[in-house]
């Protein structure tokens, strides 16, 4: 499992994008507990967007390497991770983010 909260696989992650082997993250989107953080929610209040859109943005912000697969079980999730896919977030944005997981 690797997400924003659950981050026990940085090293690895810097070690495979080195090497330039990708990365496949379960559970990216917090699979059947979705993420929830106070910090989450602010950065995608800011943002004008969904929680789970600004978790998916970190993880592809967070390494070149990281290809997730957030599972869907409608129409708007879907909406949701295309949005995440296109958000930029600030390096301010991301340090508040970061501070979920550690």
């Amino acid at each position: 499992m690797y997400n924003l909260a659950h981050r026990h696989d940085d090293k690895l992650i810097d070690r495979l994008a080195a090497d330039g082997v990708a990365y496949v993250p379960f559970f990216p989107l917090g699979g059947f507990t979705p993420l929830q953080s106070s910090a989450l929610s602010a950065v995608a209040a800011r943002l004008g967007t969904a929680p789970m859109s600004v978790a998916l943005a970190w993880l592809l912000q967070r390494s070149p390497n990281i290809l997730p697969i957030p599972g869907t079980s409608s129409v708007a999730h879907l909406r949701e991770n295309i949005t995440g896919a296109g958000l930029a977030l600030s390096h301010e944005d991301v340090t508040e983010l970061d501070a979920i997981g550690r």
